[in-house]
């Protein structure tokens, strides 16, 4: 990008409906998580400024949920729904709905005792798939009985988690595919019309062998899951021991997503749907690019290069009430959030809040860092990024890079000139993400890192990412309709700016 950028808009020329994959869906750790007040707060506040639409975690079926026990003979299945109760009816008291993923093995139903993660999800296969499809059926139809069978049609039912790693399938990816039979036939026996799917990969992988196996045996398959991050090696690494590389190639996260969607169309697959469950820079949950103003503008990038190649991109996670490592120690720690623990917001978190705010109508843009919007009442909308990947390289890892105090060097100007906009008085608004605004990870380094947050250090990292606007005044459009703004940017730098018709 030269130091010039002109962005030349027509209010009266649309390329059609805003894409909102964006927020279709997001990520959450643990089911027993989402039982805490705190988690649910968060949540609340996240879906008022994003408006995500369904919401994704592990460990629904673990035993912390208190889902699945034998009778005192160890022989007839008990089940309780207590738990998933309380969370499902929080989750849709908010306009949320759940995206299902149907994990980990209770451990009466376990054929071995291999676990991941802190709270210790059993990774095996069932030790009887009649048992684990008779509790998949149970589940499904108290659901109906509770939220009625409308409203479950509209949920998405998803199959394990990373059954291609070992870490997360103890099994064989043959043993997956009989898991995902007796599950999917399951769901359909309930109401064939509820929706099914998989493989809910690391990598991208699997995606072909599960067309094949559904296709060649007749098994329904309603959508395509998988997952990408946006760093150079390995997959899973709870405790963000082994180090992390963020990819310098321009198109990592979003060349995945297209030549899935390719691939699934090669294979006549055009109607199917595909879901990226989780996505983000970066996989371990102790990684500070989660933390650094880098991430809005990262993932701003990754979602504009994505266009409507998938159904939903879920990001992982909105809140740092994460426990995969167990409790973090630290109010900044790399977590994977949108917000900390004390519900300071991250830069991510405004990505998100900005792109919920665009209108509902696309305005012809041929600048590829940016959306032009406007709504029903004539509001325009105009989103601006720098992305700039000022990572050293495989010299350094992000756990070293990105806990510097890393300021931004200038990019030059953004010109933004519209023509045609309708005669009258407007509200400018112009809101800011970058270094120093809205950037509370740099406030927190300059406070020296405290390992705990005291209530008035809490106050003022909030304030520091309180999201207002930088600039508010009136400006009057003339008969000519148009309207100009030179605007500074600098690496990295994330700027909306809306004209509100008064």
């Amino acid at each position: 990008m030269n130091n010039q950028r002109t962005i030349e808009l027509d209010y009266n020329k649309t390329s059609g409906k805003l894409n909102t994959t964006f927020k279709e869906c997001i990520g959450a750790g643990r089911a027993n998580e989402g039982l805490r007040a705190d988690w649910q707060r968060q949540l609340a506040m996240v879906k008022q400024d994003c408006d995500f639409k369904y919401i994704r975690m592990h460990g629904l079926l673990t035993d912390d949920m208190g889902v699945y026990k034998l009778d005192e003979q160890g022989r007839n299945p008990q089940y309780n729904y207590q738990y998933i109760d309380v969370l499902y009816d929080y989750i849709l008291s908010i306009g949320m709905k759940p995206f299902v993923e149907l994990s980990f093995m209770p451990n009466y139903l376990a054929s071995g005792d291999k676990t991941v993660f802190w709270w210790k999800g059993n990774i095996t296969p069932p030790n009887n798939y009649d048992k684990w499809a008779s509790l998949i059926e149970n589940l499904v139809t108290h659901f109906t009985e509770r939220y009625g069978k409308e409203e479950i049609k509209t949920w998405y039912f998803e199959v394990w988690n990373e059954p291609n790693l070992s870490d997360f399938w103890s099994g064989t990816q043959e043993e997956y595919f009989k898991l995902y039979k007796y599950t999917a036939e399951a769901v359909k026996k309930v109401n064939p019309e509820y929706r099914i799917g998989g493989p809910a990969t690391a990598g991208n992988g699997w995606i072909e062998e599960t067309i094949n196996f559904t296709e060649q045996n007749k098994i329904p398959l309603d959508y395509i899951s998988t997952h990408t991050y946006g760093v150079k090696q390995g997959y899973l690494d709870e405790f963000g021991t082994s180090g992390t590389i963020l990819n310098k190639d321009e198109w990592s996260v979003s060349g995945d997503v297209i030549a899935v969607r390719k691939k699934m169309d090669s294979l006549s697959k055009q109607n199917l749907e595909l879901h990226y469950t989780e996505w983000s820079s970066s996989y371990t949950p102790a990684d500070p690019i989660h933390d650094s103003y880098h991430q809005a503008a990262y993932i701003l990038q990754k979602i504009k290069q994505i266009g409507n190649a998938a159904n939903s991109m879920s990001y992982w996670v909105f809140t740092d009430i994460f426990e995969e490592a167990g409790p973090r120690f630290t109010p900044f720690h790399g977590g994977f959030g949108l917000v900390n623990y004390q519900g300071i917001k991250k830069p991510a978190y405004y990505a998100y809040a900005f792109m919920n705010k665009l209108g509902e109508t696309e305005l012809q843009n041929t600048d590829n860092y940016s959306w032009a919007t406007k709504n029903s009442n004539g509001d325009v909308q105009f989103l601006l990024w720098d992305f700039t990947n000022t990572h050293p390289g495989d010299t350094e890892l992000n756990q070293t890079y990105y806990i510097k105090d890393l300021p931004s060097k200038s990019k030059g100007k953004a010109n933004i000139q519209i023509s045609n906009l309708p005669k009258g008085d407007y509200t400018l608004e112009i809101y800011k993400v970058g270094y120093k605004h809205n950037d509370p990870y740099t406030a927190y380094l300059n406070m020296g890192k405290p390992n705990q947050l005291t209530k008035d250090q809490v106050s003022f990292l909030k304030e520091q990412s309180d999201g207002k606007p930088l600039k508010e005044e009136t400006v009057k459009i003339k008969a000519n309709g148009v309207f100009a703004k030179n605007l500074s940017i600098n690496e990295n730098d994330v700027l909306f700016v809306q004209l509100k018709k008064q």
